[in-house]
């Protein structure tokens, strides 16, 4: 084997998978077709479970100073994130770019091993690894790996090569994106409506504008180079009157409302994350943050795999758990999609959405899926709601030190947090040591949560679910330990 994982794509979805795998002690390689980073920013920002997730691993240091809000929307209609009352608001200003250099440069300190100007041409599955050829400058070549990802976008190579179903429908409209410079435009973060389409604006830093503009009925189009900012411009001065084409563009792209999403994230010893796995409407930015996601899903699940702690197994929650955020991810950005460039019939559906948003049930609900912070996993039975959610940051003081749940997440382990020093549930975690960590500690900040009063003792993943409470989970403690992290040693 060249390496235990190969990895295609060295955006923020192969990356952020990259250093989960490293974290674990995995060897990895990454491939990316370009030969260097493009500069280009698709995605602007990080929802609310990204921050947390970035948190988690000590990476939004990493990122400096950047904007922050408690704003969002559902279908360009505004909504208030702040209303669940989270520890981090959602990252407003920072592009694409900024987080594959941030995330490039944890995984290369890590040891991933990210080779550029390496682009896929065939893989074979024989069922014992993957051969993966590979095109570069200096001929081709093949290397073999245990298990392959595709974290290689939304026309991936990888999918298509391991014969992964893709169902969906095709788009049936065109939009254009630009980052201009040299012209000032009112922030339009919502979206405006206008009689033949629609227009968004966000301020990036340095002076950039952030455009997104969608006439309506305009037929998608077959390109196979970026629309000329000429397009671009006509289009906009046709919608809102104003002449931009004395700005200068940054980069440009065009893009459409297709949706897809693959009938399953594994494939024998091939694996999909991020767009590979699931394309749609970019609305809210959630493509990028939800490959993130499944990135860290899927990290410490095949680490344990290829290191023979875990049976192959444990990979089915990686598709039951992550293909089900995809269908309902397909699902909003849809809807988002009607109401975002639907024309005037859509009008009477926007208006009765924001009455219903006015009710704190529903704001709550429309926010907690823009943000990712909905997601539940099916972790056993039990009676406390946060079991298979997220573990709340929970501010703790283990021994003298002071420290917190997220902290305790920032290697990549598994988490046991006895908040009753309890020496007999301790004894009986003792054969899991070697995946998990056993923190005694009491927690302060206890009552600002109250679903974890009377809580004792917590089973958090490393992707920072929770897996089992006490009390609350209907089953014991080495049940839920052996189901994910493996038989005891």
């Amino acid at each position: 084997m060249d390496a235990s994982v190969i990895i295609v794509g060295a955006g923020p979805t192969g990356l952020m998978l990259a250093g989960e795998l490293r974290l674990a002690g995995i060897d990895v390689i990454v491939l990316e077709r370009l030969c260097e980073r493009t500069g280009e920013s698709r995605g602007i920002g990080f929802t609310v479970r990204t921050m947390e997730v970035f948190d988690q691993r000590g990476l939004l240091r990493r990122f400096g100073d950047f904007q922050t809000t408690t704003g969002g929307h559902f279908g360009g209609l505004p909504l208030d994130i702040g209303i669940l009352g989270n520890v981090h608001e959602a990252a407003r200003t920072v592009p694409q770019s900024e987080t594959e250099r941030v995330l490039e440069g944890w995984a290369v300190q890590l040891g991933v091993d990210i080779r550029r100007g390496y682009e896929l041409v065939g893989l074979t599955d024989d069922r014992t690894g993957v051969a993966v050829n590979v095109r570069s400058d200096g001929g081709e070549q093949v290397l073999r790996a245990s298990y392959l990802v595709g974290c290689d976008g939304g026309r991936s190579t990888v999918r298509r090569a391991a014969g992964f179903d893709f169902p969906g429908t095709a788009a049936t409209t065109e939009l254009f994106l630009a980052d201009l410079r040299g012209v000032e435009l009112e922030p339009r973060m919502s979206g405006q409506q206008f009689a033949g389409g629609m227009v968004m604006v966000a301020r990036l830093s340095d002076g950039i504008h952030r455009i997104i503009v969608g006439e309506r009925g305009a037929p998608p189009q077959r390109r196979t180079a970026p629309p000329a900012f000429e397009e671009v411009a006509d289009t906009w001065k046709r919608l809102t009157g104003l002449d931009i084409s004395h700005a200068e563009p940054v980069w440009v792209s065009a893009f459409g409302d297709a949706t897809h999403l693959v009938t399953e994230y594994q494939r024998g010893r091939v694996l999909l994350a991020g767009d590979a796995a699931h394309v749609h409407l970019p609305a809210g930015g959630q493509g990028m943050n939800t490959g993130v996601q499944d990135a860290v899903n899927l990290g410490w699940k095949l680490a344990a795999v290829v290191d023979g702690t875990a049976p192959e197994s444990l990979l089915d929650t990686y598709h039951s758990e992550r293909h089900e955020v995809g269908r309902r991810l397909l699902a909003n950005t849809r809807a988002q999609g009607q109401l975002i460039l639907g024309g005037a019939e859509v009008q009477p559906l926007r208006d009765v959405l924001s009455e219903l948003i006015g009710y704190e049930e529903v704001s709550r609900h429309l926010a907690a899926k823009v943000s990712g912070l909905d997601i539940r996993y099916d972790v056993g039975d039990g009676a406390n709601p946060l079991l298979g959610m997220r573990m709340p940051h929970l501010d703790l003081i283990a021994g003298i030190r002071r420290t917190s749940s997220t902290e305790l997440l920032r290697r990549g382990r598994g988490l046991l947090l006895d908040l009753n020093d309890n020496a007999v549930l301790r004894s009986r975690a003792s054969r899991w040591r070697r995946r998990v960590d056993i923190v005694t500690a009491t927690a302060p900040t206890v009552a600002q949560h109250p679903t974890l009063a009377g809580t004792t003792a917590v089973l958090v993943r490393p992707d920072g679910h929770i897996a089992w409470l006490a009390p609350g989970s209907h089953h014991d403690l080495p049940t839920a330990l052996d189901r994910w992290f493996g038989h005891a040693r």
